[in-house]
């Protein structure tokens, strides 16, 4: 290429105006060394999350309410960009590596299972009594882009980009976000333990700013949204939001996002960490106790959760009665499994290969495929 070396020095001339604080693109770390690219390492990882295959599922997976008959109400793939939008807004503005941001923001729930937050206690369910071993999405998340992803041989990502997506539960609220450097092997032990200490694993910090940032920006991209999605559905009504929180926060989603990232921003300029003042942390607190009170403890009904458990259980036994007998006729090899590299399929047990094509269906396929087996 006649002007690689132009071309390479433009990507990294924003580097010059980083926080001191901000991870530098010479600091990516890879599982494995790959050729040098025109593209910063964390821009790459963008490229190669959303050119792959699961990122196109996004859009048709839930956010909080299944099979609503309305366009207007968020999928998976709606909160991702918003995640990815708020956390680039504070990290400008912090002055820190926005192309790490993005990598996370965009990759950070790739691996929620339809359903969204039921069908992952489902699988987790199913995972804990068939491999003794916890569910959940960040850590699928992780295990997606490092072993089933691009035919089972992942896309080698960073392990920043890695670590922030391990890293991201929105649904652990702090006051205060502190990185914590991680060596890949440190990274990857905590990676393993998850799977049997997954209440420990919540709680483990992002080993950089960036991190950190996409992990407050979680709570700030669904927050808000998940109220104005309960409002269009009418399962609330805007004047049931309280006046202590409405009077911090405001009343409408564009008001809450400007008020904490501003927020954010005040009280995480030239600092180390990412903080909110207590008056807003306060606030965003009570409106998540909010939120699970009037609008996630309703998004379902008993019968339909009752209904959607028996038939996870029965597409789990489907798919794994169909690798023991080597059924190809089965719908677990002819979208899956066919195009699986020889090494996962050889070295992954069946039960954690059925886990893996659950986690990644859409909602419609997932819909479809318990009327099958009904």
């Amino acid at each position: 290429m006649k002007y690689f070396n132009q071309a390479k020095e433009n990507f990294l001339s924003n580097e010059q105006y980083f926080s001191k604080y901000a991870t530098k693109n010479s600091e990516a770390i890879r599982l494995k060394e790959i050729d040098d690219d025109i593209r910063t390492p964390f821009f790459r990882d963008v490229d190669r999350i959303i050119y792959a295959f699961s990122y196109s599922r996004y859009a048709d997976k839930t956010q909080v309410h299944s099979y609503k008959e309305n366009d207007h109400i968020s999928k998976r793939m709606i909160h991702v960009q918003f995640v990815s939008k708020i956390a680039r807004t504070i990290g400008r503005a912090l002055s820190l590596n926005t192309d790490l941001i993005e990598a996370i923001a965009l990759g950070h729930d790739i691996g929620h299972p339809p359903l969204g937050h039921f069908g992952e206690y489902l699988l987790n369910e199913i995972s804990i009594k068939e491999l003794n071993q916890t569910f959940a999405h960040n850590i699928q998340s992780v295990r997606h882009y490092m072993n089933v992803e691009n035919n089972g041989r992942g896309l080698n990502l960073t392990i920043q980009v890695l670590d922030g997506i391990m890293c991201h539960n929105g649904e652990m609220l702090s006051n205060t976000y502190i990185p914590v450097p991680k060596t890949k092997e440190q990274f990857i032990d905590q990676y393993n333990l998850a799977y049997s200490n997954y209440e420990t694993s919540k709680r483990n910090c992002p080993m950089t700013l960036e991190g950190c940032v996409v992990r407050i920006s979680d709570v700030i991209g669904y927050i808000g949204k998940d109220i104005e999605d309960a409002i269009e559905l009418g399962i609330l009504k805007r004047e049931d939001l309280p006046k202590e929180i409405t009077d911090i926060l405001g009343t409408f989603n564009k008001d809450i996002i400007d008020t904490i990232v501003r927020d954010i921003i005040d009280n995480s300029m030239n600092k180390n960490y990412i903080s909110m003042s207590k008056e807003v942390y306060n606030a965003l607190w009570k409106l998540k106790e909010f939120n699970y009170q009037h609008i996630y403890s309703k998004s379902m009904t008993e019968e339909e959760k009752n209904y959607y458990r028996n038939g996870m259980n029965k597409i789990y036994q489907n798919y794994l009665n169909a690798i023991t007998t080597h059924d190809k006729t089965n719908i677990i090899y002819k979208i899956f499994l066919d195009s699986q590299d020889i090494n996962y399929i050889n070295n992954t047990n069946p039960k954690r290969i059925v886990i893996d094509f659950i986690a990644g269906m859409t909602d419609d396929l997932f819909l479809h495929e318990i009327e099958r087996v009904n």
